[in-house]
């Protein structure tokens, strides 16, 4: 049975390798997306599909197998861990959301439908940011509690702020005249969008903290 010690010192790196998985879902989109131009097929909604999956969702495929990994471990339960879990729940809406919008008509190029590539990019975010505080609420026992907890979370604050802004962002690019129409400027895009580093770089610098201060790993509160 592993000791306490030994599931602090796994916790420790647990935000760490979060952020590596975002890097690595960014340059699988450019790549795709470059192969995709070079072929011809600037506009193909599939190779769009793909490539906004791969550059606002590829982390996510990623930090899912490593929240079931910890699982299969019978690693002790954390916040990253339901980080991942929630992340990995919210990657199909933006399917979805992209194949209605295209069905009914939306110009997917123009400003009404600068709302894809923010789904693209943070559906699996507000996926996360829900688990994250559902995990809260079964520590604490109570949504009042809970919501205290959240409230102090530096991790969970930052994931509400890119929820929030993302999209007035993306907006004002399109209003200023953006379009995405290569597979490159698709991926830049989404990945401009794709912010869901800052919350795990935010955790991994509070636990660095708190190993310097000598409190317990892995809490990001203040």
């Amino acid at each position: 049975m592993r000791g306490n010690a030994g599931a602090a010192r796994e916790e420790r790196g647990e935000f760490r390798r979060l952020v590596r998985y975002t890097a690595a879902g960014y340059a699988a989109g450019i790549g795709l997306a470059a192969l995709l131009d070079h072929a011809g097929l600037p506009r193909s909604p599939l190779g769009q599909w793909l490539v906004r999956t791969l550059s606002g969702e590829g982390e996510s495929v990623l930090e899912g197998t490593f929240a079931v990994r910890q699982r299969l471990r019978g690693a002790s339960a954390s916040m990253a861990e339901a980080y991942g879990w929630g992340k990995l729940a919210g990657m199909a809406a933006p399917w979805v959301i992209d194949w209605v919008s295209r069905r009914v008509g939306v110009d997917t190029y123009g400003v009404g439908g600068f709302y894809i590539p923010y789904f693209y990019a943070l559906s699996d975010q507000i996926g996360a940011n829900v688990s994250g505080f559902l995990f809260l609420r079964r520590e604490t026992g109570t949504v009042r509690g809970a919501l205290r907890r959240y409230l102090r979370n530096r991790v969970m604050l930052a994931s509400l702020a890119v929820i929030l802004l993302v999209p007035v962002g993306l907006l004002l690019a399109r209003l200023a005249g953006f379009r995405p129409t290569t597979q490159l400027f698709t991926a830049f895009e989404t990945i401009a969008a794709n912010l869901c580093w800052v919350p795990p770089l935010v955790g991994w610098r509070a636990e660095r903290r708190a190993d310097l201060a000598g409190r317990r790993p892995g809490d990001t509160s203040d």
